[in-house]
């Protein structure tokens, strides 16, 4: 049977100038617990924190290497960043479009991760790119054409370790979606741009949007946030970095998504925040005050969840350590470890053959 669990945490928001400080609102939360190995991953005394509120539309959170967090908020075309002791300050101005606001909403810039390099890279609706932010703070285009047509609007992008980027790119920067006449591309398409390059590589969602890798890069998630194909698929990843085998992963829809280095998947949805198994068994759901659009891994040792949803932004300590947004080393050592042992207790008739 399902467990429920039903969560308090408190908050204060106080404004001061360009500045949100955080203290401790009020805010309910519940846990439903489908399977018992979600008692591995959510401690037994889940806190649920509201760390900062009274923004439009949160997306793309990051976790930065400098030990904060930033984040999209896509109505206001600004990039902001939250602090440890709960100050949120404009990291970012006109992060998503330059000059007059588009005829076209959401209009701001949306995923955030780092490309190989340690450049911070993200996705555009309003300029409809893919670009990098140089040292100096300036916006460096990276891609806004496929096949010499403008891009729809980019989403969500990951970066593998070879330093590909794969992206999704749905109109949703486009006021009427695929019926707007500004949209160039047939499709809306999982991309790739590797050494200059851009590949379609999968066309085969109305609606794609968060994408993560599993720890051994071996698949690519991408969740779809159409309504009425609820889907998460999964794509394995092909030598020279295409995509085949393409496959039904769970029956949801998907926002944004992570996976730790256990290969659990932790999916935003119009539900919550979901729990799946590297297996595609659904773990648990963790109900939030608002609906979550997107999250990332952060903290000191990786275990905090910072997750984006509508107006806030919270977090949720959790008992496996996440991959980063470029699949870290230890992510993929941890699944290698994991790996070498099994083989050690095969080979010595400890374990059954499956």
């Amino acid at each position: 049977m399902p467990r429920i669990l039903s969560l308090i945490s408190a908050s204060i928001i106080i404004f001061s100038g360009n500045q949100i400080a955080i203290s401790q609102t009020i805010v309910n939360a519940s846990v439903n617990i489908l399977d018992r190995a979600a008692n591995t991953i959510l401690p037994d005394n889940l806190v649920v924190e509201k760390l900062a509120g009274g923004f439009k539309f949160t997306e793309g959170p990051l976790w930065t290497r400098e030990g904060y967090l930033i984040f999209s908020d896509i109505p206001s075309n600004k990039i902001y960043r939250l602090d440890s002791d709960g100050t949120t300050s404009i990291f970012l101005e006109n992060s998503g479009y330059l000059g007059s606001p588009p005829k076209r909403n959401p209009r701001g810039s949306n995923g955030i991760t780092y490309d190989k390099k340690g450049n911070i890279i993200f996705a555009q609706h309003g300029d409809r790119a893919v670009v990098r932010l140089a040292k100096d703070g300036q916006k460096q285009k990276i891609i806004d054409s496929y096949q010499g047509k403008r891009l729809n609007s980019p989403n969500d992008l990951v970066v593998k370790s070879d330093g590909a980027i794969y992206f999704t790119d749905p109109p949703y920067g486009l006021s009427k979606l695929n019926d707007d006449l500004q949209k160039e591309q047939k499709v809306n398409g999982i991309y790739r741009y590797y050494d200059g390059n851009l590949t379609l590589l999968a066309s085969d969602l109305i609606y794609p949007n968060g994408l993560a890798f599993s720890p051994d890069e071996q698949y690519l998630y991408v969740g779809s946030s159409d309504r009425d194909l609820k889907v998460l698929m999964r794509y394995r990843v092909q030598s020279d970095g295409t995509l085949t085998d393409a496959q039904v992963f769970a029956r949801t829809n998907v926002d944004g998504m992570k996976v730790d280095t256990q290969g659990n998947l932790y999916l935003t949805t119009p539900e919550g925040l979901k729990i799946f198994s590297a297996t595609g068994k659904q773990l648990a759901t963790i109900k939030l005050p608002e609906e979550p659009a997107n999250l990332a891994w952060g903290g000191s040792d990786y275990r905090s969840l910072y997750i984006t949803a509508r107006t806030s932004i919270y977090r949720i300590a959790i008992e496996q350590s996440g991959c980063r947004g470029l699949v870290s080393r230890k992510c993929r050592k941890t699944l290698e470890t994991r790996k070498k042992i099994y083989k050690f207790f095969l080979l010595h008739s400890l374990l059954p053959i499956p």
